[in-house]
């Protein structure tokens, strides 16, 4: 819903940001057409700077500086996200084709506009380029007006933009090469204790077992980084506790450490109830997911030569080696994660509104 609004006011703003008023008549209403009054009948033409200084008043304004921001932000963590797995420096050199080294020039940078003009593909040598590097932009300009919808100009308005980058460079990072660094997961779990001695989660643990057993408030800055070490403690306990589990039960690995890490990440952000949310709804969807891939790989005659080469060596029908291929696909557990956090950070504070005024 957020995303729809968003799109309808980025359209409205840039229609408005060139509107320059006709001249009035002391006929005409006194209010021009922003909405601030006029005290004084006036026949002169609204200058640029004036009617530029009457935009920044205008909400959508806002909402579209905060796209525009989250667009060119979007594109940094492009850069994250392809280099920062490579080893390679996000700082230098500029950013080029891979195939021809061209350097791309300013005007080829510009975030999501520049993929379409270009038609994809490289000014230079034609190489394609991957249609992730406008989405991840429009994808992080959407998610940076939803997070001023949410929470305005305020503190948790900046943490939860820091949250989001941080998500986003891993969620794609895991999707594309099924990795989640420690270069994002450690310096994204300092960040998330710093925010939330800044601004506490809402789950109140710690207060609570501050009340119930020490009798005693701490400061506040002490409750939230409290909160902040439970949470990444459950949440990168929880998934390692699933992991040996999964271990002893199946004999292989379920996941990685780097989902264990970025839980951790993730509970120093959010607290021991957002990082409870965010591992049963990401679980839940991967499994869902999961389950709909392998039926789908399967339907689909995936591997089909490989099982029938198996199965001419005495290893199985062709069916069941079918079978056993399909659901040895592995998804990126970090990817649904990353997903179920943004969802629990943007829709969970609404689902909780809505459903007070459903109960009364």
């Amino acid at each position: 819903m957020h995303a729809f609004f968003a799109i309808v006011a980025v359209l409205r703003v840039s229609a408005l940001s060139f509107c320059i008023s006709p001249r009035l008549n002391r006929a005409q209403t006194r209010e021009l057409k922003f909405g601030l009054p006029v005290r004084h009948p006036t026949r002169a033409y609204r200058g640029f700077f004036e009617a530029l200084g009457l935009l920044w008043h205008i909400r959508d304004v806002v909402i579209a500086f905060f796209f525009l921001f989250g667009s060119v932000l979007g594109s940094f963590l492009n850069v994250c996200i392809t280099r920062i797995p490579e080893g390679l420096s996000i700082v230098a050199p500029a950013s080029r084709c891979p195939r021809c080294e061209t350097q791309i020039k300013a005007y080829d940078n510009v975030p999501v506009f520049a993929w379409l003009w270009l038609r994809g593909k490289c000014r230079s040598c034609g190489l394609a380029i991957s249609p992730m590097y406008p989405l991840v932009e429009f994808l992080t300009g959407l998610l940076f007006v939803a997070c001023y919808l949410d929470f305005g100009l305020t503190q948790t308005a900046v943490k939860w933009l820091f949250f989001t980058c941080l998500v986003i460079v891993l969620t794609v990072t895991d999707l594309r090469v099924r990795l989640l660094p420690d270069l994002v997961n450690w310096p994204g779990f300092a960040v998330g204790l710093f925010f939330s001695a800044l601004v506490p989660p809402e789950d109140g643990m710690t207060f609570w077992i501050s009340g119930s057993f020490f009798h005693r408030m701490p400061p506040r800055y002490l409750l939230g980084l409290t909160d902040g070490l439970l949470g990444a403690a459950f949440g990168s306990l929880l998934l390692w506790g699933a992991a040996t589990l999964y271990r002893a039960v199946r004999g292989r690995e379920g996941m990685g450490m780097g989902d264990i890490k970025m839980m951790a990440m993730v509970g120093a952000f959010m607290g021991l109830r957002g990082a409870f949310l965010t591992v049963l709804l990401g679980t839940f969807l991967g499994s869902v997911v999961g389950i709909a891939l392998i039926v789908a790989l399967y339907t689909s005659g995936w591997q089909r030569q490989l099982a029938e080469r198996a199965s001419r060596r005495n290893l199985g029908t062709v069916k069941a080696l079918r079978w056993a291929i399909a659901s040895q696909y592995q998804l990126p557990l970090g990817t649904f994660l990353g997903f179920a956090a943004l969802l629990v950070v943007y829709l969970e504070p609404l689902l909780r509104a809505h459903w007070r005024l459903f109960i009364g």
